[in-house]
């Protein structure tokens, strides 16, 4: 028998440091974040929720103009928690720039801040995003500000590629190809022309031509000064990587009872199993409840012998279809946890409208903890 979550045991245990939602886009992981927080800090809890949604959602819902790259407290009339309610949106250039300056000292940095091959990879290079996530994560809980960091992870499958990014983005800065460009630079100045001479020439003229000569040349000034801080690259990445792994952390799935969301929840159940990550269990969001004990049949039968009464036809027709609706929606739960039996769950019904305010994201934490 599948258990249920107890959300509240989660939030009240002071051994509980670091949530993290995760799920594919358009579940509502970063709703259920807020709600979390809010609720945590509501039950006495230091609490600070980083979303790495680009939305501006979670900022309008708590009340707030905006969400910059560092936490911002909660203060709105009438809200007043037993412990504090914090928020931050994260900015990946803002959050690389800082780490450069914390690990290069100031003359190594501003070189490296001001190198357009930096100022490239700094917004664009793939695992960038999930790499500083990752940095901000372990930022946060390097402070000791905060008992509790609620994290929202990217809204797509690859939600969990920031448990991969160190080693992606490290390896690329490190990869044969950059090296190969970059290398002769910093042999003896020769830059493209010895690779030229040393028989790669039809090689080095296609990519001069692609990206450009004066990109070889930022790329190897960038190399050269990214070399002195890559231990501590790494260094930050492996403890954070620690963090995640560690007792206390937890992992909620957040999926809507649909079959392509149910999908990727299995999928984000399988990688954590295997990846040894402390899996709190799923939260199915969004489900539709029947809220009389009227069966669908018997709704529509009575439907059937209403139509003089248009409205009463309606409404019976209207629970009819809510009948059928809760009932797939079951048989995809169930095939959900006859495949994961040992992941608890946790159901939250659908609301009326969207949540845009701090009652609404109370509402959400109320039917969290069931």
């Amino acid at each position: 028998m599948t258990t249920t979550i107890d959300i509240d045991a989660l939030l009240d245990d002071p051994e509980s440091r670091v949530i993290v939602c995760c799920g594919s886009g358009g579940v509502g992981k970063t709703t259920t974040a807020a709600a979390l927080a809010l609720r945590a800090a509501e039950r006495g809890r230091q609490t600070v929720v980083l979303t790495i949604d680009p939305a501006r959602r979670l900022a309008q819902a708590l009340g707030l103009r905006e969400l910059g790259n560092h936490p911002k407290q909660v203060r709105v009339e009438g809200f007043e928690p037993k412990g504090e309610l914090w928020a931050m949106m994260l900015d990946m250039r803002r959050t690389f720039d800082d780490m450069v300056r914390v690990h290069a000292g100031p003359e190594r940095a501003e070189q490296l801040l001001q190198n357009p091959f930096y100022q490239t990879i700094s917004t664009s290079f793939s695992g960038t995003q999930e790499y500083m996530a990752m940095e901000k994560l372990g930022q946060l809980a390097a402070s000791g500000d905060w008992d509790l960091i609620i994290v929202d992870t990217p809204p797509s499958r690859s939600a969990l590629d920031f448990l991969d990014a160190p080693t992606r983005l490290s390896s690329a800065l490190d990869g044969r190809m950059i090296r190969l460009l970059t290398g002769p630079a910093k042999a003896g100045g020769w830059g493209l022309r010895k690779v030229v001479n040393a028989g790669f020439s039809m090689f080095a003229k296609a990519v001069s031509t692609i990206i450009g000569g004066q990109l070889l040349t930022d790329a190897s000034a960038f190399m050269q000064a990214f070399d002195s801080m890559f231990g501590g690259f790494r260094e930050r990445a492996r403890k954070t990587a620690e963090l995640l792994r560690s007792s206390g952390t937890s992992f909620l799935v957040v999926a809507a009872p649909e079959p392509d969301a149910l999908r990727e929840a299995s999928y984000f159940v399988e990688r954590l199993s295997s990846e040894s990550m402390p899996l709190a269990g799923l939260i199915a969001n969004r489900t539709h409840p029947v809220l009389a004990s009227l069966s669908g049949s018997e709704a529509r039968t009575a439907a059937d012998s209403l139509q003089s009464a248009p409205l009463a036809e309606a409404v019976l027709r209207l629970h009819a279809d809510r009948v059928d609706l809760a009932a797939r929606e079951e048989r995809l739960l169930a095939r959900f946890t006859r495949a994961h039996p040992e992941v608890a769950l946790a159901r939250v019904p659908a609301l009326a409208g969207d949540v845009h305010d701090l009652e609404g994201l109370r509402d959400i934490g109320v039917k969290l903890a069931g």
